[in-house]
């Protein structure tokens, strides 16, 4: 299979939490690998998570995210902006 990504992804293993609606709904999630431009997130389920959120990790840092592929428990992302 051939690597579509501009930037390897080194693997990871944080904690953050997509946020929705201006924070009002939350997911938390597992961060398993993580470049400058995109993530693999890993959670319990990915119904409810809407294409387009914010990510914030554990040390404040959020990104605005752009879903790029959706499995039952794991999104792909890019980082907007």
């Amino acid at each position: 299979m051939e690597e579509k990504r501009s930037v390897p992804r080194m693997r990871a293993l944080k904690t953050a939490r997509i946020i929705l609606a201006g924070g009002h709904s939350t997911f938390d999630c597992m961060v398993r690998n993580l470049t400058g431009k995109g993530a693999r997130l890993v959670m319990e389920s990915t119904i409810g998570v809407p294409d387009t959120f914010s990510l914030r990790f554990e040390d404040g840092t959020t990104h605005a995210c752009s879903v790029r592929w959706r499995k039952v428990s794991e999104l792909g992302v890019s980082f907007d902006g």
